[in-house]
């Protein structure tokens, strides 16, 4: 039987798709075309729906709480690409 708190930590979990999105992004990857491979072979996802997810991700407090030090550090990134237009 779920208790309150159970459903409501459930409703505040990243779903599965969404902890792979983070777990990618802390990986290094070597070269060109590399990420992109790893995105379509081990998520199934085309490059640009993976970046849409990836960015909603970023505004989303639950990626956040899971994953803080990839999530603050994207962040950044894309800050700095948006002043830099």
């Amino acid at each position: 039987m779920d208790t309150g708190d159970e459903a409501h930590e459930a409703g505040t979990r990243l779903a599965r798709r969404e902890q792979d999105i983070l777990a990618l992004e802390r990986r290094g990857f070597s070269g060109p075309g590399v990420k992109e491979r790893a995105i379509r072979e081990e998520l199934g996802l085309a490059p640009v729906r993976y970046y849409q997810l990836l960015n909603a991700l970023l505004d989303d407090p639950r990626a956040l709480a899971h994953d803080p030090v990839t999530v603050n550090r994207l962040r950044r990134v894309r800050d700095t690409r948006r002043t830099e237009r």
